[in-house]
């Protein structure tokens, strides 16, 4: 894909199916869909409206997803918490099971006689279905929804990947060019989905939450948001802990809101009984960003909620820790920063402590200023105020809708949209 002059990706015209959305006469489509976690799942949730929004009643949808993409219409051939797991170690204990997953889908895959696959994120689980796809139906098109972090590490993945995925769809700003740099897929540029909510976000009310858990109105509220998968929860409830301890010690006791997944809600309620304070738990996306509008600062996980803090205008301090085999491989690690929000300004704003620097210590040191009107603050102010600009496609359009028309094109031409 071309560049315009800014640097940013040239934004292609709107796919003629959008726009006819009845041709190819009147027929109806197979899609199989596959998500490995619950962000994908979201991801795939939207897609799937979208489509059909286009197409009522016209797509038959099978795969591997969750809630999101069931009350789409996709009928999953397992559970997704099969195989949602994260870290190298937690992914070698999960081998056997996610090794059989993968002969499992592939198979249903193939059973299913698909117009096009469409994989979302969760490489290590879903690259390697589309490879033996790609080998069993060369015929059938392959689209890749979230671009794997080939401008992080590993980058001579995007070259590899070329021959079993036709077309990739990316989040963020500068994943085209690093494709085109690093000989990987076709690559869009759909944006985030998460401006598409930057309307509705900015119209929330909090007043409901403030009263439902009866908030202090005399102290400061820190979100804290220890991951969401039971692995990342595992490891940063203590240091997390520890730090709202030493907050405390400074003079600053938080009101603490923790937006959890449901399925983690015991897990964090268990590991937050020796914290110094009782954290408010509460589910669902409405509430979760409700406590990002309500927060001063919050204490984070890296991960796709940076952006959405980022979003929400919520000064952030971001801690990671990961088990000791992936800790060895941070030397192969290349990009600046591992805070996504970061990465989308091309400038450190929003501090980070990674492994032995995650502790108690430098995260509450670099939260307190957050807690007041000082200069640490305003820089976070400011660099939030540019995010939205910065994740939004330069055409306008919703990036569900410009996934959904790379789609519909190739799932209407086939693999002669690349070939």
């Amino acid at each position: 894909m071309a560049e315009n002059p800014s640097g940013g990706p040239e934004q292609p015209p709107a796919s003629p199916i959008a726009a006819t959305p009845h041709d190819a006469n009147e027929r109806t489509f197979t899609i199989f869909v596959v998500a490995g976690e619950h962000s994908g799942d979201a991801l795939g949730g939207k897609l799937m409206a979208e489509l059909n929004e286009r197409l009522p009643n016209r797509i038959r949808y099978l795969g591997v997803g969750g809630a999101e993409m069931a009350s789409q219409g996709l009928i999953s051939q397992y559970p997704l918490a099969d195989v949602a797991v994260m870290g190298p170690i937690n992914i070698l204990k999960a081998l056997p099971r996610i090794r059989k997953r993968v002969f499992h889908t592939v198979d249903a895959a193939i059973a299913a006689d698909p117009d096009i696959v469409v994989i979302i994120d969760s490489p290590e689980f879903t690259h390697p279905i589309a490879k033996r796809i790609r080998k069993r139906r060369p015929d059938i098109p392959i689209i890749d929804y979230v671009s794997p972090s080939v401008w992080a590490w590993r980058p001579g993945r995007a070259k590899k990947m070329a021959p079993y995925v036709d077309h990739l769809l990316a989040l963020l700003p500068f994943e085209p060019g690093a494709h085109k740099r690093l000989g990987g897929p076709d690559c869009t540029y759909v944006g985030h989905p998460l401006i598409e909510r930057l309307g509705w976000l900015n119209a929330l009310e909090t007043d409901s939450l403030t009263t439902r858990l009866a908030l202090d109105a005399e102290k400061p509220i820190l979100v804290v948001l220890p991951g969401s998968r039971r692995s990342e929860v595992r490891v940063l409830m203590e240091p997390f802990g520890g730090t709202i301890r030493k907050l405390i010690e400074a003079g600053i006791t938080p009101e603490v809101i923790i937006p959890a997944v449901e399925d983690l809600r015991d897990d964090i309620q268990q590991a937050a009984t020796s914290w110094p304070v009782e954290p408010h738990i509460i589910t669902g996306q409405d509430d979760k960003f409700r406590a990002f509008r309500l927060a001063d600062a919050a204490l984070a996980a890296s991960g796709t909620v940076t952006l959405e803090l980022a979003m929400a205008g919520t000064p952030m301090v971001v801690g990671y820790l990961v088990d000791g085999l992936a800790a060895n491989l941070r030397f192969l690690v290349n990009v600046p920063s591992i805070v996504l929000a970061n990465l989308v300004l091309d400038d450190p704003v929003f501090p980070e402590f990674i492994q032995e620097n995650c502790t108690p210590e430098n995260l509450s040191e670099t939260l307190l200023p957050l807690f007041s009107d000082t200069p640490a603050r305003q820089t976070q102010l400011a660099g939030l105020a540019r995010i939205p600009e910065k994740m939004a496609r330069t055409d306008g359009q919703a990036p569900s809708a410009v996934a959904a028309d790379v789609v519909l094109r190739y799932a209407v031409n086939g693999r002669s949209e690349t070939l």
